[in-house]
C-alpha cells in the first residue's frame, strides 16, 4: 500500500472533499425585526456570534479567538432576509442566508440558515449552529 508523506502527495479525490448545503430551522419567539437586528448590528453580533465585528459599507469583517474573516452582504431585505457570501469561499456559489418569518399558525418565528460546509463536517457544523442558536435565543430573548 502506498504511504503519503505531505497533503500535496494526497490523491485528487482526498484532497476535495465534497461541499455539501446545510438548511437548518430554528423556532424563535422573538419577532423577525429583533432577529434581523442580531443579524446585521454589531452591538448585538458580538453577543451571540462573534467577538467583534467591524462594518464598512457591505462588508463585515468578524473576529474569533485572534482571527477574522470577511464576508460581502449580497442581499438584504429588512426583517426578511440577508445574505453573506465569504471572501474567501471556496465556490462562489456558496453563501450563508438568514431567513426569517412568522409561523402563520404558531404565531412563532422560524429562522431558516443556509451554509456550506464539507460533507465530513456535517455534524460539526450543525453542533455549532444549534450552539449559537441557544445563545441566540439566550440574547434575544426568545
Amino acid at each position: 500500500m502506498r504511504s503519503f508523506s505531505t497533503r500535496a502527495d494526497w490523491p485528487e479525490c482526498i484532497v476535495h472533499m465534497k461541499r455539501v448545503q446545510l438548511e437548518l430551522e430554528y423556532i424563535f419567539r422573538a419577532s423577525p425585526a429583533i432577529l434581523y437586528a442580531f443579524i446585521t448590528t454589531p452591538v448585538c453580533l458580538v453577543r451571540w456570534y462573534c467577538e467583534e465585528v467591524d462594518i464598512a459599507n457591505d462588508v463585515y469583517t468578524f473576529y474569533w479567538s485572534g482571527t477574522k474573516e470577511r464576508a460581502f452582504m449580497i442581499d438584504d431585505i429588512e426583517e426578511e432576509r440577508v445574505r453573506f457570501q465569504w471572501e474567501n469561499a471556496e465556490n462562489e456559489d456558496e453563501y450563508l442566508e438568514f431567513r426569517m418569518y412568522k409561523s402563520d399558525i404558531t404565531n412563532e418565528t422560524i429562522l431558516e440558515i443556509t451554509d456550506f460546509c464539507d460533507e465530513d463536517e456535517v455534524d460539526e457544523i450543525k453542533d455549532i449552529w444549534n450552539n449559537l442558536m441557544t445563545e441566540l435565543r439566550k440574547e434575544c430573548g426568545g
